[in-house]
């Protein structure tokens, strides 16, 4: 967290930044009113968990799964607001489930991945909130599509809901491992980007998929510059009706804050030789430019090359014979095999496209 201060930004009445960030907290679902209970004076006396999260309507992979008390978790997270004091947010994935959010007077509400994936979900959800000035989480959607986290934003907005924060909670991916999602950290990045003054929350328990992981996720969010995190927490994280593996008890998240808080260097020196290596990174990614440049030339006289002998763009022997022979480079240089075969994916990709505009314009003159 050898960080320089940044302001804070508001979600609601609560803020969070790097020195001081936003906590919500609570279990994956709400099971009963003891459960709510006993979670929620645990969070309320350790008094950092600023919002009360919990799951009311769970939309699972498959049916026949435990899918959520529904309208009792409302009772239930009225009682805890009553009774503990803490306000509550809950995930709403239709018109429906808006209207009986909005009825107990929920103090926020938050758009799930599977519902951010869906431009006619989050229309509809839009629509339904329209006039109500609710605060409004939106987790990023289940695959890295920085245009659906966007748009579901923007769409919130042009409905007059203008108290809005993004929660990172990961990607999809076959490659995920140790995770359960992805991170993807440079998504939050351009999103900052875009979207400055949306304040991002980061999901540790969705990233991470195994408590064990969680403060280390945790960690590597506020040294991001994340304004605060969304963690899972239950009384009795091994029984619980859905995602037991990556909750965690009230005293582990009292703990792991703790740490965080701890870890915060305030190193000046440190700061002035972080800084100069970070120089030194730059003069390689700049020869790196130069080279990628360099390779673009070359793939420009193949094109005109090809298509000058009718010869065809795409050639499966040499994609693999590229893969085969900078993986193993990169196993001979101790580099992770997965990242630069990820590189020249990306690398070839645009390498067939722009063969394959050079073919179009060729062809195009002839025509002409």
């Amino acid at each position: 967290m050898n960080l320089p201060a940044h302001r804070e930004r508001s979600f609601g009445p609560w803020t969070g930044s790097v020195q001081n960030p936003l906590i919500i907290a609570g279990p994956c679902s709400a099971e009963s009113l003891e459960q709510v209970l006993s979670v929620a004076h645990s969070l309320k006396k350790e008094g950092q968990t600023q919002l009360f999260r919990a799951g009311v309507w769970k939309p699972r992979t498959r049916p026949g799964q435990f899918e959520g008390a529904g309208y009792n978790a409302l009772e239930w997270l009225q009682t805890m607001r009553n009774e503990v004091g803490l306000p509550f947010v809950i995930e709403v994935a239709n018109a429906d489930h808006v209207e009986k959010a909005l009825a107990v007077h929920a103090d926020a509400v938050w758009i799930g991945a599977r519902t951010t994936v869906n431009p006619f979900y989050v229309q509809e959800i839009a629509e339904a909130l329209r006039g109500s000035k609710i605060p409004v989480l939106v987790k990023n959607p289940i695959h890295a599509d920085l245009g659906l986290w966007l748009g579901a934003l923007e769409r919130l907005d042009s409905a007059g809901l203008h108290d809005l924060a993004a929660v990172h909670r990961g990607f999809f991916s076959s490659h995920a491992a140790p995770y359960r999602n992805e991170p993807r950290w440079e998504m939050s990045f351009e999103l900052r980007r875009q979207a400055p003054n949306v304040p991002i929350i980061c999901d540790p328990s969705h990233i991470a998929g195994d408590r064990r992981l969680v403060e280390h996720v945790s960690q590597v969010a506020m040294d991001i510059q994340m304004d605060g995190l969304m963690i899972e927490v239950h009384p009795d994280p091994d029984q619980a009706l859905s995602d037991a593996a990556q909750q965690i008890t009230p005293s582990t998240l009292y703990q792991l804050l703790r740490k965080l808080e701890a870890n915060a260097p305030k190193d000046v020196a440190l700061q002035e030789v972080i800084d100069s290596e970070r120089l030194k990174l730059d003069e390689v990614d700049s020869e790196m430019v130069k080279l990628l440049r360099q390779r673009m030339d070359i793939v420009d006289a193949l094109g005109q090359l090809k298509v000058s002998h009718n010869a065809g763009i795409f050639q499966m022997d040499r994609w693999f014979d590229l893969l085969q022979k900078r993986g193993m480079q990169a196993e001979d240089l101790s580099l992770n095999r997965a990242f630069i075969e990820e590189l020249f994916q990306v690398v070839h990709k645009y390498s067939v496209e722009h063969q394959v505009a050079v073919y179009r314009d060729k062809r195009k003159t002839r025509e002409e």
